[in-house]
């Protein structure tokens, strides 16, 4: 399998080695996917992106970008980067500020003004085009923000919380963006703390903590993995009260409380589904919903980021 970014042993160290950034970080990112590193506030995903791009140096391991290595100026060649809480002067306009980016990548004349136009069309900023940046809400500097990325055509991109700040219709339109870019064979790599995005858009993922790898793999992989792909099923029952005997029976089956509307319980899977609809129809009541709830991303990372939080404390004693 060709990688457009791949790690091998990659370590960072602060204050003379006693901050570990990253730890023997070993990554692999196919060719022409879309790839989210998900991770707490922390775990050390910005150092990474800012070390494979140079900005940041390496303590040991190795990379490459687009089979490159990472440390020569060849592998940023065809590489765009939106980074993190960027900042691009006030004083230009959407244009501008694409026609100095685009230039760095080496566009020029017609070619360079069409792709201007092109890339800010794409991310809903052409009529927005000639506004200086300072009157840009955080969203709108985003999108600029992701247009000079795409300039030049690169064949991977390296976004930083793409969707940081962005209103749900601009989420929305952004992952189209993402999409497109995937679709034309794009490798397009970033870091989200919005994992229903990284789960709609991403075709693998990677979970991140302490500057260590924990998980990598398709999304359904991931989640199978960790969850053991059960989900849960929310029984929804009606009636005023739960008397102290059906109470009893309720709960040695399974969690439940009260909603909006009635009861609900909540089992693992499908077992224990019989018990309970032959407990509700013996006493009578009516259950008006069984929805099936699947383990999906999100829960996934919570349950891994909990697992490390709980082998940290028992490290401790």
């Amino acid at each position: 399998m060709d990688f457009a970014l791949e790690t091998k042993g990659l370590t960072k160290t602060y204050k003379r080695g006693r901050i570990q950034a990253l730890k023997a970080l070993d990554l692999q990112v196919p060719k022409g996917c879309a790839f989210g590193l998900l991770g707490p506030n922390g775990a050390g995903k910005s150092t990474l992106v800012k070390t494979l791009l140079g900005i940041v140096r390496a303590t040991s391991g190795s990379a490459t970008l687009l089979g490159v290595d990472y440390r020569k100026v060849d592998s940023r060649r065809s590489v765009g980067y939106l980074p993190e809480g960027h900042r691009f002067p006030s004083y230009l306009t959407g244009r501008t500020l694409c026609d100095y980016f685009g230039k760095l990548s080496g566009l020029r004349g017609d070619e360079l003004k069409r792709q201007i136009d092109e890339k800010l069309e794409w991310v809903g900023m052409k009529e927005w085009a000639d506004t200086k940046v300072s009157k840009y809400s955080k969203g709108m500097a985003q999108r600029v923000g992701l247009a000079q990325a795409m300039l030049g055509n690169p064949q991977l991109l390296l976004l930083d919380e793409p969707t940081d700040g962005v209103d749900p219709v601009g989420r929305m339109e952004l992952r189209q963006v993402i999409k497109r870019q995937r679709e034309k064979g794009v490798t397009v790599f970033f870091n989200s703390h919005l994992l229903s995005e990284v789960e709609q858009v991403c075709d693998r993922v990677a979970i991140m903590h302490h500057g260590a790898i924990l998980h990598q793999g398709t999304v359904k992989e991931l989640i199978q993995n960790i969850t053991g792909g059960q989900g849960t099923l929310h029984v929804r029952f009606a009636v005023s009260r739960v008397d102290e005997a059906l109470a009893q029976k309720l709960g040695t089956i399974a969690p439940w409380g009260q909603v909006d509307g009635g009861f609900m319980m909540t089992l693992t899977g499908a077992q224990g589904i019989t018990p309970v609809v032959d407990l509700l129809r013996e006493q009578k009541i009516e259950i008006f919903a069984i929805e099936p709830q699947h383990a999906n991303l999100e829960e996934a990372f919570i349950q891994l980021i909990g697992r490390q939080a709980n082998k940290s404390v028992g490290g401790t004693h």
